[in-house]
């Protein structure tokens, strides 16, 4: 498919130069579920999609060959001597040729592959999507161009279940349920990737963390808490300054009254030095371990402007981070007790679609190889062990150990990644810590990272998308409207949400001007799950008039509401 895809990039290419023949190419490669290309010196919209498709399907019609050449440097030069940003392309090339493919009249510096022919290609399985901006290299120092998104497919079925999935995808947006439910937004003038919890998504991240460490705490794991910064010299032996700089937001040179200090600080990334720290405060014994610590910290990476994605993809996020000393000998058991841990925890939250992989030693990474192959063969022994299928991610561990990732499908079939369960042999040397054996002796502990959840803030954007906003009741920040239908009905509202929230429900009466079917509207608009309706009626016989999720399950009492909700 991807010969199919970068040929359509190139027919979108001479679709394009046919109808606007002063524009500017950029580059247009194949992607994951189609093709671009980029074009700069024309005015480009949505509005113009409909006419290069149907120019492109006519040169497809007529049939275009794919011709590979090899030229020199300056054969190249002088075919795009009016195409600066080829010229630029051009100059970074290596060597004295230049591979080119040639379309009858259109020529492209391209390595490949293409179609021998477009009429291989169904017309009826692609479609230009949408324009957006790009900068020329992805780099914001060079001009921004405009790229024009095309679909491609094998058939107009692939192309349709395509389009049907990502409208699905889009219902799904836990920014746009975000903002339905009162949950959570971002500031331009706060800054790009950092959340503002509203109220109620501000209960539901608690509510989550407060969970999530009484099982920990139930599993006999310390809660710990460590600052938001540290020392430059911290992360220099962690590793990080070497091998994670690019992640990290820049130093922070402290002065006061005209006086340096000698240190710089950094806010910091990850939690593994500060618990590992906590760890050498005292002389720990062989047994003293497994010594388990756990912290829902807040950590900050640079993650570049055009990668940020609502919460699944943030600069500072609470991380469901824990760590846990252990021997060798006790390595396996430890790992097994986490993927149990693991899978109760995301069950809590009624998700049950999960892949799970393997990831090993990539080829930038610090300790022995040895270590490293202990490492896999603990983590892979431990999958065989609760019975888990998986499959190996080849170097996609990190730079200090091998890894579990454990990735909830949703119901569109897309992988969103949660877990991680790392084995680490290297930062016990890296900061020198120990425990005194059985004979006295000083050995160095094995270190698990664990994240159950991972990041919160993205567990919640995914729990958000995989329920299309229809949370677990007993984790929904807003479990019911109370809605009166009038004035006099306003009294018994307010006594049942005392009731109610009595009883540990979070309830709010919804009094407002509005019409019943527009207040329902609004509490389903808002994922309410329990709309509660008192009137004339209702107050007559002493019930309640209970709609769930769209559903009427008819007039209740309050005894028999409230056993509802808990069950």
């Amino acid at each position: 498919m991807e010969e199919k895809r970068h040929s359509l990039a190139h027919i979108l290419a001479i679709a394009v130069l046919d109808l606007y023949p002063e524009a500017y190419l950029g580059t247009g490669p194949a992607i994951e579920d189609g093709f671009y290309y980029d074009f700069d010196n024309i005015d480009l919209g949505e509005k113009d999609l409909d006419r290069i498709e149907k120019k492109m399907r006519e040169i497809m019609e007529k049939g275009v060959e794919f011709k590979e050449e090899k030229i020199s440097r300056k054969e190249a030069e002088k075919i795009f001597s009016n195409q600066p940003y080829k010229l630029e392309i051009i100059k970074e090339l290596e060597g004295s040729q230049i591979t080119i493919y040639r379309s009858d009249k259109f020529v492209d510096i391209c390595q490949g592959p293409h179609v021998k022919n477009s009429k291989e290609i169904n017309s009826e399985g692609f479609r230009l999507d949408r324009v957006a901006g790009a900068y020329f290299k992805g780099s914001q120092e060079n001009p921004m161009l405009k790229r024009i998104y095309g679909l491609a497919f094998s058939s107009k079925k692939e192309l349709e279940d395509y389009l049907n999935k990502r409208e699905e995808a889009e219902k799904r947006d836990h920014r746009a349920l975000g903002k339905r439910m009162k949950l959570f937004h971002i500031s331009e003038e706060v800054g790009p990737g950092l959340i503002l919890w509203q109220p109620r998504g501000a209960l539901l991240k608690k509510m989550t963390e407060d969970f999530a460490l009484r099982e920990y705490l139930r599993h006999g794991y310390k809660l710990v808490s460590s600052p938001h910064i540290a020392k430059k010299k911290l992360w220099d032996i962690s590793g990080h300054n070497e091998y994670y700089k690019e992640d990290m937001f820049p130093l922070m040179h402290m002065e006061e009254k005209g006086e340096e200090e000698k240190d710089d600080y950094q806010l910091k990334p990850m939690n593994c030095p500060f618990h590992i720290d906590i760890y050498k405060k005292e002389t720990r014994s062989y047994r003293d371990l497994p010594l388990k610590l756990t912290e829902l910290g807040v950590v900050y990476r640079y993650e570049r402007s055009g990668t940020l994605h609502g919460l699944t993809r943030v600069r500072g996020f609470t991380q469901d981070d824990a760590h846990v000393f252990c021997t060798l000998d006790q390595l396996k058991e430890e790992l097994f007790k986490l993927i149990d841990l693991t899978f109760h925890i995301l069950k809590s939250f009624q998700f049950k679609d999960f892949n799970i992989y393997l990831s090993t030693r990539p080829d930038k990474y610090v300790g022995k190889k040895e270590d490293w192959d202990e490492a896999e063969k603990a983590l892979e022994e431990a999958l065989k062990k609760s019975k888990l299928n998986y499959k190996v991610d080849p170097k996609e561990g990190t730079f200090y150990g091998p890894k579990i990732d454990i990735k909830i499908e949703d119901a569109i079939g897309r992988e969103w990644q949660c877990t991680t369960l790392q084995v680490d042999f290297n930062l016990a040397e890296r900061f020198d810590i120990h425990y005194i054996d059985k004979d006295g002796e000083k050995k160095k502990p094995v270190l698990i990272h664990r994240a159950l959840m991972g990041a919160v803030e993205r567990f919640l954007g995914v729990l958000l998308e995989y329920h299309k906003g229809e949370l677990p009741v007993w984790i929904t920040p807003l479990q019911a409207y109370i809605i009166p239908l009038g004035e006099k009905h306003l009294k018994e509202a307010k006594r049942l949400e005392e009731e109610l929230i009595k009883e540990e429900i979070r309830c709010e009466v919804l009094e407002d001007d509005q019409t019943l079917s527009k207040r329902i509207l609004k509490g389903e608009k808002e994922k309410v799950p329990y709309l509660l309706v008192i009137g004339d009626r209702e107050m007559e016989k002493k019930k309640i008039n209970v709609r769930f999720r769209g559903k009427s399950l008819g007039e209740m009492s309050q005894e028999e509401l409230i056993k509802e909700i808990k069950k």
